[in-house]
């Protein structure tokens, strides 16, 4: 399948990192949203479906819903899912537009959805080590996270001006 051209194209500076992290905290707050929206979805509609409205409130009452693996994996899927279809499709998430940034390949076309699952994977990592793969950027000659290198991607700085080009 042919990798399609994001736009404007040009040869534009890798990101540094305070951007990146400003663009990160933007779509941290949309995440909450998000995860708040597929729990309240998945209780108030899943399991309201499956134990009824009055099991449900004894299930809660007993801390029964704070452990559920299904929900978990549901939460993880919905994360995954907001950032891919934001990086494959236009390179950007809404954080990422905010704060001038794109996620690319090196010939400026977007990602395929198996680096994005790379970066998202890779990128939990990277804040597990206490965000040691965000600060290898600050070494990295081509300022290069681990999800960067791994992926085979990058994120770079779009002038303000890029999209009249």
């Amino acid at each position: 399948m042919p990798k399609h051209q994001l736009r404007p194209q040009g040869d534009y500076p890798a990101a540094g990192l305070l951007r990146r992290f400003a663009a990160i905290l933007y779509d941290f707050l949309l995440c909450v949203a998000l995860l708040m929206v597929v729990t309240l979805a998945y209780q108030q509609i899943v399991l309201r479906l499956i134990h009824g409205g009055e099991r449900l409130r004894e299930m809660a009452d007993q801390g029964l819903l704070a452990h559920d693996p299904l929900l978990s994996t549901l939460l993880v899927f919905s994360l995954f899912g907001f950032f891919a279809k934001f990086w494959t499709h236009n390179g950007q998430t809404l954080g990422m537009q905010v704060w001038g940034l794109r996620v690319q390949n090196k010939d400026g076309s977007a990602i395929s959805l198996w680096q994005a699952l790379l970066r998202f994977v890779i990128s939990i990592g990277s804040w597990l080590t206490l965000g040691l793969g965000f600060f290898w950027s600050l070494w990295d000659k081509e300022k290069r996270t681990w999800h960067d290198i791994y992926s085979e991607s990058q994120v770079v700085h779009l002038p303000k001006d890029a999209h009249k080009k």
